[in-house]
Order: structure tokens, then sequence, then C-alpha cells
């Protein structure tokens, strides 16, 4: 198969999910225009402000499609094939990824914003409720954790395709000035709409090509921001701290929706090297079933690896943590929640797209965001020229920092709310402590791990985010149910989920603790998941007592 017809194909798969079996769900939630949301009924100028759709798919879509949808193809291609990366993509993104997004907004939304875990805490009881959030908190340590080592690489050494090439600028610089540039112009952008309030479509016009001249400039100034890589990783962690507290009108929408565009650009650029570059497969469609490795099994970690490509828990947390927040009305449900979700399955095809193109050989020792930078600055030479490629795999590289900066702060945000909601801690204060407990824990990890630890808590992230994604279908197939709708759209990858995550997490469980040498990372993330895995259990045995007192009192 060649590359333009295999993304034809994806192409009208999405569109025909999105137009049908979209449209079938849509329906159980009656969702109403008539009746206000809660952004509308709760606005504080905080947390709940009512937001235009696009502006809102713009931030919601650069705050779900991070790393993961890049990383996890990339690297489960090189194990597997490209052929079960495509597979699960395609159509778990369709029939499970899309169905957990719109429904944790819609879920939401009909509870007045509250989060998947105060949702579990209504309809599983307060002890599954107290269960859910430890497992979302841990869970979002990790994300940030990996996300966080992964970018200070990146604005260490840069692309390793422009390392030794003969470029003035220095390639780990340029990357980290231009994605610090671009968070800058993103609280500019966030002031200047909320204090002099221009049409969306002016600062659009401004700020738009602005973001992208941030990479030009990192070149510029590249020198400047040499540091390393625990210099890096601290500073990201204080900028998430920063950025939690901040008003989402400061940084948390207009970064999310300048975020937006470099995505847009990103896929722009991978189907003009799809269509037009004239590249070929290179990688193997099958590999093996499995590699040998801990995490090396097709079944159950194809699934895991890909992660938030297909389908990812972590979604249903900045459905119901942020973006519910912000609908202004019911209907925007369906292309924020469902649509956003296939978009990203297209990122994550574009991403296997930079790893297919390229011979096994010469992947040797490439990290994802390299991979992933350097095909996507090819792709963008068919416009500017081979003579600007090193402009161009600077954009690439900065693009995929955004990505990971865009969730790395939702995360820190996200666990803040959970420990404000799980202590009761309003205000300020609790703010700040909320915010302070969720990034101390990344904080150690990441310094005791030491530079490129991702690798070591990327599976577990995996299987984490993967799982929280089917604790979240549970709590809505119950409130369904409860509420007399139907279910089997829902039922279904509640249960495909939960197979292939607690068989993912047992495995890591038992194999960590085999090679761990005490309180080592193998030591810790084996603790881990055994703790994720006593909290699913208890959720699971709470949604099976409520079932059953539920059918008694109908009785």
């Amino acid at each position: 198969m060649t590359l333009p017809l295999l993304a034809i194909s994806v192409v009208l798969l999405l569109v025909a999910g999105y137009r049908f079996y979209g449209r079938v769900v849509a329906r159980q939630f009656g969702l109403d225009d008539a009746n206000p949301t809660c952004a509308a009924t709760l606005a504080d100028g905080v947390d709940f402000v009512p937001t235009r759709p696009f502006y809102l798919f713009g931030q919601h879509f650069s705050a779900i499609a991070a790393a993961g949808p890049i990383a996890g193809p990339i690297l489960a291609c090189q194990a597997f094939g490209w052929v079960p990366c495509l597979l699960w993509i395609a159509f778990g993104v369709v029939l499970i990824g899309a169905v957990h997004d719109f429904s944790s907004l819609a879920a939401s939304v009909r509870h007045n914003g509250v989060s998947i875990a105060e949702l579990t805490r209504i309809h599983l009881g307060p002890r599954a409720g107290r269960a859910v959030v430890a497992f979302i908190w841990i869970a979002l340590v990790y994300v940030i954790i990996a996300f966080t080592d992964i970018t200070a690489g990146s604005f260490v050494s840069g692309t390793e395709e422009l390392t030794g090439s003969g470029v003035t600028f220095n390639p780990g610089g340029a990357v980290a000035a231009a994605s610090v540039f671009y968070l800058l112009l993103a609280v500019v952008m966030g002031l200047v709409d909320r204090f002099l309030r221009p049409p969306l479509w002016l600062s659009t016009l401004i700020f738009v090509p602005a973001t992208f001249a941030m990479s030009w400039a990192g070149t510029l100034v590249s020198h400047e921001f040499i540091l390393s890589h625990t210099s890096w990783s601290l500073l990201i962690l204080l900028y998430c701290v920063v950025a939690s507290l901040l008003p989402v009108e400061w940084l948390l929408q207009p970064r999310g929706y300048l975020g937006g565009f470099v995505l847009y650009a990103a896929i722009g650029a991978g189907l003009l090297g799809i269509f037009f570059g004239g590249y070929e497969i290179q990688q193997p469609a099958f590999v093996t079933w499995n590699t040998g490795a801990l995490s090396g099994a097709l079944f159950p970690f194809l699934f895991v690896t890909i992660a938030c490509g297909a389908c990812s828990g972590f979604h249903g947390l900045v459905c119901s943590g942020t973006t519910s927040k912000q609908l202004a009305k019911a209907s925007h449900a369906q292309p924020i929640g469902y649509g956003a979700m296939l978009a990203e399955g297209f990122v994550a095809l574009i991403a296997l797209v930079t790893v297919m193109i390229v011979a096994p050989a010469a992947l040797a020792g490439l990290a994802p965001g390299t991979i992933y930078g350097n095909s996507i600055g090819r792709f963008l030479t068919l416009i500017v020229g081979e003579r600007n490629l090193p402009f161009a795999i600077t954009f690439g590289a900065m693009a995929f920092s955004t990505f990971v900066s865009d969730t790395i702060d939702v995360s820190t945000r996200l666990g803040r709310l959970l420990v404000q909601e799980l202590f009761g801690w309003p205000g300020k204060a609790g703010a700040v402590a909320g915010t302070l407990l969720t990034v101390a824990p990344p904080a150690y990890f990441v310094l005791a791990g030491g530079p490129g630890s991702w690798g070591r808590f990327w599976t577990l992230f995996g299987a984490s985010n993967q799982l929280l994604a089917a604790l979240t279908l549970l709590t809505i197939t119950v409130w369904l149910w409860k509420t007399g709708r139907r279910t089997v759209y829902t039922l279904i990858p509640t249960v495909f989920m939960f197979a292939i995550t607690f068989w993912a997490l047992g495995t890591l469980t038992v194999g960590n603790f085999r090679i761990a040498r005490g309180f080592d990372v193998p030591g810790i993330n084996g603790i881990a998941a055994g703790v994720l895995l006593l909290l699913s259990l208890f959720v699971v045995a709470a949604a099976f007592v409520t079932v059953r007192r539920n059918r008694a009192t109908q009785l």
C-alpha cells in the first residue's frame, strides 16, 4: 500500500466515524442548547469561562495531543511493525478513544463540570471516588515525569540531524528558546485579549504568524539558552507551578489556541510529505509478536505503548477538568469531544508515517522526538526549500516540545484541582498547596532517574493511562445504566480496556519487582503498578455493588 492510499483510507474512516457513529453516541446524552452549560451558570472568570468553540477546540486539541500520539506510534512501529499500529489507531480511535472523550465531556457537563473522580463518587460511592482520585493523581505524576524528561532532553540536544551539520546555532538551545518564546507569546496574547478584547480574527492574524516566527527567532539566541538537563527539568516544573495558578484566560486558553495552530501546521506538513514527498514505506509491516523485553509482547503492550494515539484516560481528565468548564453550548460537545480525538488519531497516523519512511538501520539511537522532528522538517522543505532545512527541523522539534508543554501544564492544573477537591482546600492557599504537592514527586523522580529516564516510565505511563480510560468508561456506563440509557457503546470498550490494562500492569508489576534492587526506578515502578491495580480493582468492585443494589431496589 502506498502512503497516499493509506492516508485516504484512514481519513475516510475517521469522517465516517464522526458522521455516523459519533451522532449515534451523541443522541444518548440528550444534549440540548436550550439548557445553559455550567460554563455559563457557574462563570467565575478563572476556571468556568464560556469560550468560543473554535478557540476552545484549539485549546482542547493541543492539551490532549501531546507526546503520546507521537512517541507512542513511533516506538510501537519499531517494535511490532506498522500494520498492527495502523489498525489499532484507526479503529481504536473511532470505537473507543473518541467515545471515551465525548462521553467524559458530556457526562461532566451534565454534572456541572465536575471531575471524573467526583462523577465516580456520585455514582459509585465516596470510597470509590477517593480511590479514583488517588489513581488519577498517580497517573498524572507519571505523565509529568515522562513528559518533563522528554522536553528537557530536547532542550539540551535538540535533534541529532542538526548536531555537527555546520549550523551556527545550538540545536538544543534553539528548540528551548523557540519554546520559551512561544509560551511568552501566549501570555501576551492572553493579556491583550483580556484587557483590549480585539476580535478573534485580529488576534489570530497577529499572533499565529508570530508563533511560527519563534522557531526562527530561537536560532538567533540559541547560545543563551544552553542549560543542563537537570536545570531544564526543574525550570519546566517551575513553569508548571506558575501555569497551574494563572487564570485560564491568561495562559491556558491562548497557549492552547496557538498550540492548536502548531498542531495544524504539523498535520499540514505531514500531508505534504505523504502526498507530495514521494516517500516509500521502509519499515516492515510486521516485526514480531514478542521482542523478548519486559514490555515486548504485542498483546497487551502494543495498545499501551501507542496510548493516546487511539485512547487515553488523560483526555477524560482534560474533558472533565478544564474543557467542560468552558463549553459555551451543549451542542459543541461532539465536535470538541469526539472530533478532537479523531483529529488526534490523524496526528498519530502522521507520527507513524514519520518512522515508516525511515530505514530501520537509520533509526539506531534516535529518540521519538528526533525522528518526528527530522521528518516533519523534511516535509516542510517541500515549501521552504532544502536550504532552510535547519530551520524546518527546528520547527518540527519545537512542535514536539510544544505538544508536551501543553500537556504537562494541564496535568499540573488537573492535579491541583484533584488535591483541592480531595482535601477541601478552597482559595489561593489551597491552589498553591495542591500545585506543590503535585509537582514534588515528579521533581524527585526526574532527579533520581537522571537524564533520559522517560523510557523507563513510558510503558507504565501508557498502562495507567489506558486503565484510567477503562475506569472512566466504567463510571459513565454505570451512570447511563442508572438513568435508563443504552450502555453497549461504552460497556464493550470498558471490558476491552480492562482486559488489556490488567494484563499489562500485572506483567509490569511482576517484571519490575524481579529486576528491582531496593527503592530504585524498577522498584518504584513495581510498587506504583501494584497500587494502581489494587485501586482499580476496588473501583470495579464498587461498580458491581452499586449495580446489585440498584437492581435490588428496582425489584
